[in-house]
């Protein structure tokens, strides 16, 4: 008999996936992507013109034995039609046969695995008595960006700055009530946010620098940037930080670094290494107290891939999702 297919919404992923097993998942992956146990080819981007975009993310992983594909758009224009403006699907098959195991929802699985990777490497980077964090923007990833962090670490104080007015004060009192032991500030401007935290997260989608300096011994997780022209940092910062990044060729292409390697600013030689390198002892992440350390994400498929593998066993083992034969 022919093998159904398991549909899952974004409804059935939240009660499959916690932020525990995404972090668990995301090391790794990371770490199957530092030893060569993955195929993954370059984001292919297909360009519609008015900023509007489609972005295919197709990925193998030897262990568990998984691939699958992301197909996710950016149509900014979506907000006078009351529609996301970024939406996913993720395809996952069983690589022995091709056979479509699941199609699930991918917007909420990227929010959840983008946080776990950023945590994943400030855990390895940052120092690890950390316990004030900045985020510069409050927006969808916020939330999830700072869970995966008050897992990861003993969170004393957060300190926010949000774009828009009063963005910063709503967030900060919708985060004491699910952290009531961390003491939260909305900021006014962002160099007060960015000074004197143990870690920095740029959250936003700005295409020029918002930050300038940092103190020493900051990690900076760079999220922003996550596609051509996009810019979060000055390029003086990223000449003082010893660069990780999940992913080589997007981050030159499309990452925080992508601006300034172009305007020669950066010479991508100067690249530590992969974050998944770290994690398994080939490359030295944070050397000594006062260093500033950066992690550089743009997001990777593997990460989708193996998330979404392992979404498909919680939700058979609690028999969650729709059931479908396609052929």
């Amino acid at each position: 008999m022919t093998p159904s297919t398991r549909l899952l919404t974004q409804r059935d992923l939240k009660q499959c996936v916690t932020m525990r097993l995404a972090l668990s998942v995301v090391r790794e992956a990371f770490k199957a992507h530092a030893r060569g146990e993955v195929v993954m080819p370059p984001k292919v981007y297909l360009t519609l013109g008015r900023n509007s975009d489609f972005r295919a993310m197709p990925a193998f992983l030897k262990h568990p034995g998984t691939c699958g594909l992301k197909w996710v758009n950016v149509h900014p224009h979506n907000r006078r039609l009351g529609l996301p403006t970024v939406m996913a699907v993720l395809l996952i098959n069983d690589p022995k046969t091709g056979f479509p195991l699941a199609v699930m929802d991918g917007l909420w699985l990227t929010k959840v695995r983008t946080a776990a990777a950023a945590a994943v490497a400030a855990r390895a980077l940052a120092r690890p008595e950390s316990r004030i964090v900045g985020l510069v923007g409050c927006g969808a990833q916020a939330d999830a960006q700072l869970e995966a962090l008050a897992l990861s670490f003993r969170l004393r104080r957060v300190k926010v700055w949000g774009a828009a007015k009063g963005e910063a004060q709503r967030f900060c009192r919708r985060m004491r009530a699910h952290f009531p032991r961390i003491d939260f500030e909305p900021c006014n401007t962002i160099a007060a946010c960015a000074g004197r935290v143990d870690i920095l997260v740029t959250l936003t989608p700005s295409r020029k620098p918002l930050v300038r300096r940092v103190a020493p011994g900051t990690h900076i997780n760079a999220i922003g940037a996550d596609a051509p022209g996009k810019q979060e940092l000055h390029p003086d910062l990223l000449k003082d930080a010893v660069v990780i990044v999940d992913e080589r060729e997007q981050a030159i292409h499309g990452g925080e670094l992508n601006v300034p390697v172009t305007r020669g600013q950066y010479d991508p030689r100067r690249i530590r290494g992969t974050i998944g390198e770290v994690l398994v002892g080939k490359r030295k992440g944070r050397m000594h107290p006062t260093q500033i350390t950066l992690f550089d994400s743009t997001g990777i498929a593997i990460h989708d891939v193996a998330l979404g593998h392992a979404a498909i066993g919680a939700a058979i083992r609690r028999r969650i999702g729709l059931t479908l034969r396609l052929f």
